[in-house]
């Protein structure tokens, strides 16, 4: 282990600094420079895995049902289990929706293929998928849907404008919710027992990323956009709390809309104001367009985001030459050496089972799913009451790493994972707890 931003504890720690070169060291290594690989390039060793989006069709939702019907069935006879997922699977953030129920999808195919007992009896799990667009509004009535069809649990959703005002229909409903994704720490301080994360809140991962920007990336002088939504604003003010406990200044604060593509007269702001690096508080889908704009005014400064434009979108939506060197990303979950065979293998499945990588949801989703169904067998019922209570205490190792819940539905080991970008690929960088 390492010592990094305020004596925490470093894993692989590669640093990209304002000159546009990775400085690396792992564990009793010298350190040493090396620059982050071209497109095409070879993972350089024990940096972690890559990920690269080819298109890809959607695979039918039947498929994730079958496995079970080969299972004989328990002294008890057999149950169903309904396990609920919604993501955007239209608009903006499909891309993102469909990497997240695909996880799901896996998720379920490998929990029939056990034939797993839940008390005495043998467990058919089938997944009950929902399209809410990204949008709070149809997140609450998807969230209706699934009450009406009597889930025993709900993985979703996706963003956090969209999660939070769906934790109260599943609150008052008694459905366990955990999500893979929404990281606005509003959702798990709302006091509702039913509402469960499994990756690090903005809180966290914002101040983690603004302490880094200035003690490690150098970044003194930092302009921070923001996208409106309870995501991107959220993390935009952690970054900015973490940014000045270490000693940087803010020069300026711009926000945007969520859809923007053209940012002139915001890019020509930030060009007079000379950041020496960009925070965009928001996803990839906006993020791209903005960076590709910045490099195109003349722009060097480096750019950073969390995990809403960590993904391998942001090469192809910037443009190759816009992100190579000079973008840093964290996300919420540390994946330490001893968890990345796993993680690898998952991936590779993926890959052959859809035809295409995981993007950066997916592995949170298929690590939900199967918590999820370990609390059911612990507690031997499906029943949300039932199996609440074992969620609570449970202690689980996912592909993700170590899974257990404070008494607010946060992970007790909050680790945050960094990453730079080649021209196409991210790479893992460091690894925060």
């Amino acid at each position: 282990m390492l010592q990094g931003v305020g004596g925490k504890r470093w894993v692989r720690v590669c640093v990209v600094a304002a000159a546009g070169v990775l400085a690396c060291a792992g564990s009793g290594a010298q350190t040493s420079l090396r620059s982050v690989p071209a497109a095409g390039a070879a993972s350089a060793p024990g940096m972690g895995y890559q990920l690269v989006q080819p298109a890809a069709p959607m695979i039918p939702l039947p498929a994730a049902q079958a496995a079970a019907s080969n299972c004989e069935p328990g002294p008890g006879g057999s149950v169903t289990v309904r396990i609920g997922h919604v993501a955007p699977m239209t608009g903006v953030l499909a891309h993102l929706g469909r990497d997240n129920e695909n996880g799901a999808i896996l998720a379920v195919e490998d929990l029939n293929a056990q034939c797993l007992l839940i008390g005495s009896k043998r467990a058919q799990f089938e997944l009950v998928a929902r399209d809410d667009g990204g949008d709070p509004q149809t997140g609450t009535r998807v969230a209706l849907s699934l009450v009406v069809a009597g889930v025993n649990g709900v993985v979703g959703h996706l963003n956090s404008g969209s999660t939070i005002p769906a934790a109260k229909i599943y609150r008052d409903a008694g459905i366990v919710q955990i999500s893979p994704s929404a990281t606005n720490p509003r959702y798990t301080r709302l006091g509702y027992a039913t509402a469960f994360r499994v990756i690090a809140h903005d809180e966290r991962l914002g101040r983690v990323l603004g302490r880094y920007a200035v003690e490690v990336a150098k970044g003194r002088r930092i302009a921070i956009v923001d996208d409106r939504t309870a995501y991107g604003g959220g993390i935009a003010d952690a970054f900015e709390a973490g940014v000045l406990q270490a000693g940087g200044t803010v020069l300026r604060r711009d926000r945007v809309m969520d859809y923007s593509t053209e940012f002139g007269e915001l890019v020509a702001k930030l060009r007079a104001s000379k950041p020496d690096l960009v925070f965009y508080g928001g996803m990839d889908v906006v993020a791209g367009p903005l960076l590709r704009q910045i490099r195109q005014a003349g722009m060097t400064s480096m750019f950073m985001g969390g995990d809403g434009i960590c993904t391998n979108e942001l090469p192809r939506l910037a443009g190759a030459e816009a992100v190579l060197n000079t973008v840093l990303c964290g996300e919420g979950g540390g994946i330490d050496e001893e968890y990345l065979p796993a993680l690898r293998a998952l991936n590779d499945r993926f890959t052959r089972r859809f035809g295409m990588p995981m993007q950066l949801y997916a592995p949170y989703v298929y690590d939900a799913v199967q918590v999820m169904a370990q609390a059911m067998q612990n507690a031997g019922s499906a029943d949300p009451a039932r199996y609440l209570p074992a969620l609570k205490a449970i202690s689980f190792t996912g592909v993700m790493g170590a899974i257990s819940f404070d008494e607010r539905g946060d992970l007790r080991d909050e680790a945050i994972t960094l990453y730079a970008f080649g021209s196409t690929r991210r790479v893992q960088v460091a690894v925060l707890h």
